[in-house]
Formats: structure tokens, sequence, C-alpha cells
């Protein structure tokens, strides 16, 4: 196996990785806006716990991603239509993390001073915020895997 292929399997790998917890919230967030009380949604989201393995582990996961994605592009600069593919697919990855940053953290930043008792007036603008981020958060993951698999199905070698 050689080196650019071995790249191409943990591009993808880790590129999967990433995606999967991004597509369990998109799925998961039309009951979470539309049905739960907003009660249960703080409860699952702030104080039980829920998402905490989503940061110890995903945010690895996240980084990984984008430099394993940055090594397949620059180990195929010199193949015509999988460099392209290949550096999209990290730039897709490094701008869900931005987009992560800049429309999810701060409802983050929120939510970790909510504490039991009433709900707190700013309830739905945090939680649409926070849902919204993850869904736009998922979809530039997804385009981001189809690049990486499309450079690696462009390699002929």
């Amino acid at each position: 196996m050689t080196r650019l292929r071995i790249w191409q399997f943990l591009a993808i790998m880790l590129a999967a990785l990433s995606l999967g917890p991004s597509y369990a919230h998109v799925l998961e967030a039309v009951p979470r806006l539309s049905e739960w009380a907003p009660e249960l949604w703080r409860e699952a989201t702030v104080f039980a716990g829920q998402f905490r393995y989503f940061a110890l582990i995903g945010a690895p996961v996240e980084i990984g991603t984008i430099v394993t994605a940055g090594i397949l592009a620059v180990l195929s600069r010199r193949l015509r239509g999988v460099f392209a593919f290949a550096l999209a697919g990290c730039l897709l990855y490094a701008l869900s993390l931005a987009v992560w940053a800049a429309w999810v953290a701060p409802a983050n930043a929120i939510l970790a001073t909510w504490q039991p008792g009433p709900i707190p007036p700013e309830f739905d603008a945090v939680r649409l915020r926070w849902e919204s981020g993850h869904m736009a958060v998922a979809a530039l993951k997804l385009l981001g895997l189809g690049a990486i698999v499309i450079s690696t199905l462009r390699d002929r070698r």
C-alpha cells in the first residue's frame, strides 16, 4: 500500500467519524426543536452530560480530520483532478470547525451559565442557535467527506 493510499484511508475514516456525531445532531434536531419541552432540552443538553464525549473524543477527531486531509492534499498536489478535491475536503472540514466556533461555541458559553430552576428568557434563541449551528456544521462536513472520497476515486494511478 502506498503512502498516499494510507493517507486516503485515514482521511476518509476520520472524516466519516467526524461526520457521524454531526449527522446524529441533524437527526435529533427536529424532535428536539419541535416536540421536546424546554425543561427536557435543557436537562439533556446542559445538565445530563449527554454531549460530554462529543467534546472529549470529537475534538481530537475534528483536528485529526483537518490534518490528515491537509496531508492528503499535499501528497496529491501533482495529481490532476485529485488535489483539488483533497484540498476542498480539507478546507470544508476547517470551515466546519470555524462555523462551529462562530455559531455553536457562543451558544455553548451561554449554556454553561445556566442553572437549574426557571427556563432562561433567552432559551428559544440559544436553543435555535445551538441546533441550527450543528446542522450547518453537518452540511459542511458532508460536503467535505464527499470531496475527500471523490479525490480518492479520481486517483487512477
